[in-house]
């Protein structure tokens, strides 16, 4: 692989990383869609928040208990094959939606259970993807494609709950139809990657090769420290699956509306994305994280306090930018530090710790709004978030003391 002397232009005509992209932004973008198209479809048959965390606890679930499955496979097997059998389980998972709805035979239970399918693809598609990008570029790059693949999720962010939102309104089969066929497309895409395979060491899988993604991240201070700041920021102040009560109950702005809420962290962390891209972060990058993270509180906080739409917008906007900081220095720390090995387990884990926190993280606030009220939930997240930031300045200073995002950069 010819590295250039711009590494921009390197990426921009490197067609492997290209169909990556656009095979992130269709997955994401599906998976988006359906997100909104399942709050609102829930909450619209129940009233009811603790629904909504439902919804989030049925993602969580099936990812906590493959974890340790799904890393092993993604090291153990050809990377691109898993990813492609994970997209078309989450396809269909989609179809069933549309025919259900369709049909008229959706329930609450059901959709819960749909939504299970649904996360046992995300369990394999999002680590093995992820494990797939190190092949795909020069390592000095690295770090600009790790903001590059970002901005593909954080574009279909935007993307999809707007346009999930508005097709909403015409017809909720169709949003889950054309879901459906962005998983489809979206495995097609992966399929016509061409990567030097490396063959994968077929070790013995044993109860020490399953947990060796734990232990490798439980003994670098560096990946647990920003695993676990990212982890708990998310778990404490994720209020995304709350956007149904507010578009609905408190700005009365429907589906559209969510959709525009839920777009906005996107737009801000797509931004912050493209400019990490273009100029990455050489020095004092653990401080600026945990910096980042501090913002992600603050405007939690902001956003459960507004009684402003244009307000709680300009806050969703602001958390997005700040997570989005704090996305790129972490999967970049992962994969610079992380042997090819070994990546597929300990980027698993990883999505565990991180990535299905998110759905925690909305099971949390929806049984806290249930008990206590929809912005008490909320501010209580934020508040626990900044609080988070200043024990582990104290428990991670190797994280804070880190300044460039390359290999041994301490």
């Amino acid at each position: 692989m010819n590295i250039t002397t711009d590494p921009a232009a390197t990426l921009g005509r490197n067609r492997s990383f290209l169909l990556f992209w656009f095979a992130r932004v269709s997955a994401s973008l599906a998976l988006q869609m359906m997100v909104v198209a399942v709050g609102w479809q829930v909450y619209d048959m129940t009233g009811r928040a603790l629904d909504l965390g439902l919804v989030g606890l049925a993602q969580f679930v099936p990812a906590f208990l493959l974890v340790l499955v799904a890393g092993a496979v993604a090291d153990r097997y050809n990377r691109s094959k898993v990813v492609r059998l994970a997209q078309l389980t989450e396809g269909s998972a989609a179809f069933v939606l549309a025919i259900g709805t369709w049909q008229g035979f959706l329930t609450r239970d059901l959709i819960l259970a749909v939504v299970v399918v649904l996360g046992a693809g995300r369990a394999f598609e999002a680590p093995t993807l992820q494990a797939l990008l190190p092949r795909l570029v020069p390592l000095p790059v690295l770090p600009r494609a790790v903001a590059g693949s970002a901005s593909a999720n954080q574009a279909a962010t935007i993307a999809g709950p707007a346009v999930g939102g508005l097709l909403y309104v015409v017809s909720p089969t169709l949003v889950y139809a054309l879901c459906a066929s962005l998983f489809v497309f979206a495995s097609i895409l992966v399929a016509l990657i061409r990567i030097e395979q490396v063959a994968p060491k077929r070790e013995k899988v044993d109860i020490a090769a399953l947990f060796a993604g734990i232990t490798f991240i439980r003994n670098n201070p560096l990946i647990l420290g920003a695993t676990s700041l990212d982890m708990f920021a998310v778990l404490f102040a994720g209020a995304t699956a709350l956007l149904p009560i507010y578009a609905k109950d408190v700005f009365h702005v429907g589906p559209w509306g969510l959709g525009i809420m839920r777009a906005m962290p996107a737009v801000g962390a797509l931004l912050m994305a493209i400019a990490l891209a273009r100029w990455p972060l050489v020095r004092n990058a653990g401080r600026k994280m945990y910096v980042a993270v501090a913002l992600f509180g603050v405007a939690t906080i902001v956003f459960a306090l507004s009684t402003s739409f244009p307000l709680s917008l300009v806050a969703l906007f602001a958390l997005g930018a700040g997570d989005m900081v704090s996305v790129v220095v972490r999967q970049t720390l992962v994969q610079v530090q992380t042997p090819d090995e070994m990546l597929g387990r300990v980027i698993s884990v990883n999505a565990l710790f991180v990535g299905t926190s998110n759905q925690l993280g909305e099971f949390r606030a929806g049984l806290f709004a249930h008990f206590i009220g929809t912005v008490p939930a909320v501010v209580f997240g934020g508040v626990a978030t900044l609080l988070i930031v200043a024990l582990w300045t104290r428990l991670f200073p190797a994280l804070l003391n880190v300044q460039s995002l390359q290999k041994d950069s301490r």
